[in-house]
């Protein structure tokens, strides 16, 4: 399978534009502050750009990747509707950790259902927020339907998964809107909307709320374009795009365990076919040398979070790559690292 799309024609497209308090809801959380936007001149003069920017997500809340900027804002509706609801998702790591962070401080349980091939230590991280843990046995994907089953099998029980599917649409749109606030940081911190931002992406959500936030302008201001990076090893997305259809892939152990996604969100796919300037895989070596660049240059990021910087010298060494993006000699760059070193 190629390793690269482009799409020339979406920043000519505008979606709906998303409503919801989810910016003013973190800004009221305790401990609330925008996180760090690191310039970092060597990958500008690296990848010959104006700037690259580092959006630095491994001290978000008190936990080491932005999953709880969706997660806490969905938690808060979800327990608004059906209070005292045991709260119940799967995970590959991060976002059952932000489930159960947020349940803990909202008063509620939480049930995390996870995938076999996950780590011991990364189930600890999740129990150790006071949730239960269920292994399962199969992937991801698997997962997810065991999750969504126990969730309706009593009343007292709320799915609140990050993937979406016919019929399960509200919640994995209220944890969109919550991702939204990390980019609307990115917009006050520049002073003005970047001209690339690189993504990773597992089921999309993530990166169905940059895109949605990015064409929302008028067509004359859309300079932002979205570069989309997954393992190939899971390139969910990639396939997706590449077939025209919504299309699963079956995945294998990645470094990039939050990312080891075969399904895209059916909320986040009609966004990111339409709005998603261009996608790109990336090897589990590529995201591993990223994320020790990366720390070498002050910036805790994990493989997840750093295979922005491999997805983006995928895309910018590459001459009819960088043509595809049309970027401005003087583009200025922001790589969204999603997790530290530490994240789970």
């Amino acid at each position: 399978m190629t390793s690269w799309f482009s799409n020339p024609a979406a920043r000519r497209w505008t979606p709906a534009d998303a409503t919801g308090g989810a910016r003013d809801f973190h800004r009221s959380l305790p401990g609330y502050a925008p996180s760090p936007l690191a310039d970092l001149p060597a990958l500008a003069e690296e990848l010959g750009v104006g700037r690259v920017l580092v959006k630095d997500e491994s001290s978000r809340l008190g936990l080491p990747a932005f999953k709880i900027l969706g997660a806490s804002w969905a938690c808060r509706q979800v327990l608004d509707r059906f209070p005292g609801a045991e709260l119940v998702t799967a995970t590959d790591g991060n976002h059952g950790r932000a489930v159960a962070r947020t349940a803990r401080e909202l008063g509620a349980t939480a049930t995390i259902f996870v995938p076999a091939l996950m780590p011991a230590s990364t189930s600890a991280l999740v129990e150790g927020e006071g949730a239960r843990v269920v292994r399962v046995e199969g992937d991801y994907d698997d997962a997810v339907r065991a999750a969504a089953h126990h969730a309706t099998a009593a009343d007292d029980r709320a799915l609140v998964q990050d993937t979406a599917w016919e019929g399960y649409e509200d919640v994995p749109g209220w944890i969109v809107e919550g991702y939204r606030t990390m980019v609307e940081e990115v917009d006050e911190q520049l002073g003005r909307r970047p001209d690339l931002v690189a993504v990773p992406v597992g089921v999309g959500s993530l990166a169905q709320a940059v895109v949605s936030h990015y064409r929302t302008a008028p067509h004359s201001f859309q300079t932002t374009r979205v570069l989309s990076v997954e393992p190939d090893t899971a390139a969910c997305l990639l396939a997706s795009l590449r077939d025209g259809t919504p299309t699963s892939v079956p995945t294998a152990g990645t470094v990039m365990a939050g990312m080891n996604c075969g399904t895209v969100s059916a909320l986040a796919w009609p966004v990111l076919r339409d709005g998603c300037d261009a996608a790109v895989a990336v090897t589990d070596e590529q995201a591993l040398t990223a994320s020790r660049d990366l720390r070498e240059l002050g910036v805790s990021s994990g493989p997840c979070g750093a295979a922005t910087l491999a997805g983006a010298r995928a895309a910018l060494d590459d001459p009819s790559r960088r043509a595809d993006l049309a970027l401005p000699p003087d583009a200025v760059v922001v790589l969204l690292s999603t997790e530290g070193l530490d994240a789970a």
